[in-house]
């Protein structure tokens, strides 16, 4: 029998998902990193992209944007500024706050501005990245 550890991924707004799973996949401003049972504590930033829940055969798939990571031994918190289930994902959404954000990094008027299209499109980036992977492996 494989070993579990207890996962919260919570968002400003939202409990997303409570449970269990066998590794834990998280994208960290560092690089990605995967978490297992007994895992050393850990309290890092996260970055915008997908994480990955694994138990057995079975994938769950999740959006964050931002956020951070708490991993005790037998606990991990992803505390997130957005959390969505990756199959709630809205690929035209996506699209037009790229569409968006291009516009007005192309049209900069402040440094504001720029700086906060950046930011947003970072994020669709982001969210039709965990997208495209999500449609490539066939699942939610």
């Amino acid at each position: 029998m494989a070993m579990n550890i207890h996962v919260d991924i919570v968002s400003a707004q939202e409990e997303i998902f409570s449970g269990t799973a066998e590794v834990v996949v998280v994208p960290l401003v560092t690089g990605e990193v995967g978490i297992y049972p007994r895992h050393t504590p850990l309290l890092a930033p996260i970055k915008s992209g997908e994480v990955r829940l694994r138990n057995g055969d079975d994938e769950q798939f999740f959006y964050v944007s931002g956020g951070i990571l708490e991993v005790q031994p037998h606990v991990v918190t992803v505390l997130a500024d957005t959390a969505i289930r990756a199959g709630d994902l809205d690929e035209a959404q996506a699209v037009a706050a790229k569409e968006r954000a291009e516009k007005i990094m192309a049209n900069k008027k402040t440094e504001v501005d720029y700086a906060k299209a950046q930011a947003e499109l970072a994020e669709a980036m982001a969210q039709l990245s965990t997208i495209a992977k999500i449609r490539k492996r066939g699942k939610t």
